[in-house]
């Protein structure tokens, strides 16, 4: 079965064995909130690259670490958030780049003074 992009799509007993974990707990990491497996027509579960990753970061709290369940809810939350932050980030880096680009092509000097903020002007007439 193929996924997105031609990644692979594995049944639960693929995946518990590939893991070494009970198809149960799978399913109890389901219910929890921690995993959202693809479902098909007959409602069979399918993990794809995305929730594998999900999991085996799970796995990693839990047998490596020792964090509970709610422990991982709060991470994998908080790491969530933290990807959004770092997109919003990225947006608004590109933004600034784009205004310093068209900063930089300004040809007419009245308009590129306008652009100068008033602090900068307040320095550069009390340097001799």
């Amino acid at each position: 079965m193929k996924g997105r992009a031609g990644q692979g799509v594995f049944r639960i007993g693929a995946i518990s064995e590939r893991f070494g974990i009970h198809p149960q707990t799978l399913r109890m990491y389901e219910r929890e909130g921690l995993l959202r497996p693809a479902r098909t027509g007959g409602n069979t579960r399918l993990y794809d690259v995305d929730t594998i990753e999900r999991l085996e970061i799970i796995l990693t709290l839990t047998r490596d670490l020792g964090v509970n369940l709610a422990g991982v809810e709060v991470i994998l939350h908080m790491k969530g958030r933290m990807e959004k932050m770092q997109g919003e980030v990225q947006e608004l880096l590109r933004v600034i780049r784009e205004e310093a680009d068209a900063r930089k092509t300004v040809t007419d000097p009245r308009f590129a003074l306008a652009r100068v903020p008033r602090s900068a002007l307040a320095l550069a007439k009390r340097e001799p």
